[in-house]
């Protein structure tokens, strides 16, 4: 007597139990404990926040001591930004997914911190229901971005942003300097930067001169093309 055919079994995938463990990165600790409390409040069975870090020096210890399955990480930390901490985490642990969650919408930011290893973009507006699904989904493999912040990706891949032009270029320029260069490729004049950015007239010049100089520019104008090509303003 021949045996029956067997059917075909796929082996089982790996299933992932209990909530998606998270840690917080932002250098507001007011901004981390809204987070947590809507995280926790409204999901408690999808979300565990499991840590938190304010720079990239507590961010990288928490994370590496963790290891949760999502990083919430905000662009512009002290220490060296949200970049710095996705490279020097997947440096030891590759596996560390990372979602970016700003209040910056720049072209650079998103760029810089995609090309650092992270798997989406979303801004601080985003509803407590959609970040909730955005975890879930960089968890389980896939990208996600807020729409507008879509179009910066697509541009960097099209060649429409020249990515490692707008990564080496803006890396020249310290923090307080781009500050200055948006604002002036903006078209203010330099005392209503001064103004904004609470520093003199005298400081404005000194940051305007030393922009000029590192991005090899001679003028305003030709530094408002170029921020506006990069789609930084």
């Amino acid at each position: 007597m021949t045996n029956a055919p067997q059917a075909l079994v796929s082996p089982e995938q790996p299933t992932h139990e209990g909530p998606w463990r998270v840690v917080l990165v932002d250098d507001h600790a007011i901004f981390r404990a809204g987070v947590r409390h809507e995280l926790t409040s409204s999901a408690p069975e999808h979300v565990d926040v499991v840590g938190e870090g304010e720079d990239v020096t507590s961010a990288v210890r928490t994370i590496l001591d963790t290891r949760p399955d999502v990083v919430l990480l905000d662009v512009h930390l002290p220490g060296g930004g949200g970049a710095e901490v996705a490279k020097q985490v997947h440096r030891n642990a590759p596996e560390i997914t990372f979602l970016a969650l700003s209040v910056s919408d720049a072209a650079e930011d998103v760029i810089g911190v995609i090309r650092a290893g992270a798997r989406g973009y979303v801004t601080k507006s985003i509803s407590t229901d959609d970040l909730v699904d955005a975890i879930s989904r960089v968890a389980t493999g896939d990208a996600v971005f807020s729409p507008r912040l879509a179009g910066f990706v697509l541009d960097a891949f099209s060649g429409s942003i020249s990515v490692a032009s707008v990564d080496e270029d803006l890396d020249r320029l310290s923090q307080r300097e781009r500050e200055v260069m948006k604002l002036i490729a903006r078209g203010y004049t330099y005392k209503e930067v001064a103004k904004e950015l609470f520093i003199s007239i005298k400081t404005v010049e000194t940051h305007v001169s030393s922009v000029l100089r590192k991005l090899q520019l001679s003028n305003r104008h030709e530094l408002t093309k170029w921020a506006t090509d990069r789609k930084l303003v």
